[in-house]
């Protein structure tokens, strides 16, 4: 149970992940929730899991995280979902909120939705605009025509949620930054809301194998503050493994108070928030300067 922004008002949410067989694309350098799949899950099993996570629990907004794609027929069947929409009905949830790669979005499910009956929010992992960063920094599979596309399905019948990563490998904290500022800037006209997703370190990935050899530090969260204060678009953040050393973290010492803040602003959008201060403030700014002038790998 945690708490959501709904029509300007500070309510319950319900979050819960459904065990499915995983993910079909499953090769982003960054993600480790195929470890949480079950590679003998079963419609009915994942129903049933549904069940027992929505019952006797009251909350306004329900998420159905499935670590892949809610619509991936492979994962959850038509039928599971048009029982899973009757049962929050039922139970009074006011909205739905889910993720889909692009390849899954299409007329017909978009028809579905429509027919729901309930309000329901797709989120999409697009991670960045830069159609080069995507494919050889991250291996997402898809191009951001894909997700315009998506995006275009969507409009009308659902709310449209754009996953921006922060700090994807190779890329300095400075070009990180300006990149996810850069993607804001393209992705808004086509969403509804954009989260910024914090690189955190997962098991028996990519990022893992790199992080290990010294080479690859998870983000500043002062770098997180910085493209909150600077967008204009609703964005909201969750950082993830906040304050440890495989998440986003600054200096430990200010880093419950700062995620504390980003939590704050994500509720609110009020930049007004974020008061805390920390010398290790100017050690992000240094260390911005500095990876500029080491840099070595030039990426177009």
């Amino acid at each position: 149970m945690e708490k959501e922004r709904y029509d300007g008002e500070v309510v319950d949410c319900l979050t819960l992940i459904l065990p499915t067989v995983g993910c079909s694309w499953d090769s982003c350098y960054m993600c480790g929730f195929t470890l949480e799949s079950d590679r003998k899950a079963t419609q009915k099993s994942i129903f049933h899991g549904f069940l027992k996570a929505v019952e006797s629990k009251k909350a306004e907004i329900l998420k159905i995280f499935t670590s892949g794609s809610f619509f991936d027929e492979r994962e959850v069947s038509r039928e599971t979902r048009e029982k899973i929409y009757r049962k929050a009905l039922e139970l009074g949830f006011r909205k739905i909120v889910v993720e889909s790669r692009p390849e899954f979005i299409d007329e017909k499910v978009a028809e579905e939705i429509k027919n729901s009956g309930m309000e329901i929010e797709v989120g999409i992992g697009v991670e960045t605009s830069n159609d080069l960063y995507r494919e050889y920094l991250i291996n997402k599979g898809f191009s951001f025509d894909e997700f315009v596309r998506a995006s275009k399905i969507l409009k009308g019948v659902a709310k449209v949620k754009a996953y921006l990563l922060l700090k994807p490998p190779f890329l300095t904290e400075r070009e990180a930054v300006e990149d996810v500022l850069k993607s804001i800037l393209d992705v808004k006209r086509y969403v509804d809301v954009i989260s910024l997703n914090l690189m955190t370190v997962h098991r028996k990935t990519v990022i893992e194998r790199i992080w290990r050899k010294g080479v690859y530090r998870p983000p500043w969260l002062w770098s997180a503050v910085e493209i909150l204060k600077r967008a204009d678009a609703y964005i909201i953040c969750d950082p993830v493994g906040g304050g440890k050393k495989r998440g986003p973290h600054n200096c430990f010492r200010c880093d419950g108070d700062v995620v504390r803040e980003i939590k704050l602003f994500s509720l609110y959008q009020d930049k007004k928030v974020f008061k805390k201060d920390c010398e290790c403030f100017e050690l992000w700014k240094l260390s911005m300067d500095a990876e500029e002038l080491t840099d070595l790998f030039i990426f177009p």
